[in-house]
């Protein structure tokens, strides 16, 4: 996928600065089935609590170093030792419990893999295996949760993960495109429709 022109109609979240645009253009709302990238916004979307979601992209890359690129069996594997060293890191929100829920939810996550063979599989049944679509003509239309996120909350919290609320869980069906909540002028909400 390549970066669309500047002058495309896009959602209103994202004309704050290049970062955010181009999260929009490439990612956000795309359809997402790789295992590691699902881990990542599931934990990058937990850090973004009581946090703007630019603050977190900010970051991104330094989540990436300081935690193996995500990979989830190497997280689920730290320590104190590591769990110390990302308490220092101050490239990444440092927040004791969001670091303890990475590892712990990493755990999970192996979990619900050997379970159902994939996260991806489990997790996408929460819209019966495919995107959503949405038709929103303003952003103040799009809510910050709906039914699927309510269930996905509290099957995720069943199996112990943190730091999955319902608000939380309908950001992670955004970001990795279980639902397509571009506006309907948007560029994007036309291509992934």
């Amino acid at each position: 996928m390549t970066k669309q022109n500047d002058n495309a109609t896009r959602c209103t979240w994202c004309r704050g600065s290049d970062l955010e645009r181009d999260y929009h253009d490439l990612e956000w709302g795309t359809p997402l089935h790789d295992e590691q990238k699902l881990f990542e916004f599931l934990i990058l979307e937990g850090a973004q609590a009581g946090l703007s979601w630019v603050t977190i992209l900010k970051k991104r890359d330094n989540y990436r170093a300081a935690m193996d690129n995500f990979d989830v069996e190497k997280v689920a594997r730290y320590d104190e030792n590591k769990y110390n060293e990302l308490m220092a890191n101050a490239g990444i929100v440092r927040n004791r419990l969001k670091i303890a829920s990475t590892i712990s939810n990493a755990q999970l996550f192996l979990d619900v893999q050997a379970e159902y063979g994939s996260f991806d599989k489990w997790i996408w049944q929460f819209v019966d295996g495919k995107p959503k679509v949405n038709n929103w003509q303003t952003m103040s239309e799009v809510p910050s949760s709906t039914a699927q996120s309510d269930a996905m909350c509290k099957a995720l919290k069943k199996k112990g993960f943190r730091f999955v609320g319902t608000t939380i869980c309908y950001a992670f069906m955004q970001a990795t495109g279980m639902v397509n909540d571009h506006t309907v002028d948007c560029f994007r909400h036309a291509q992934l429709k």
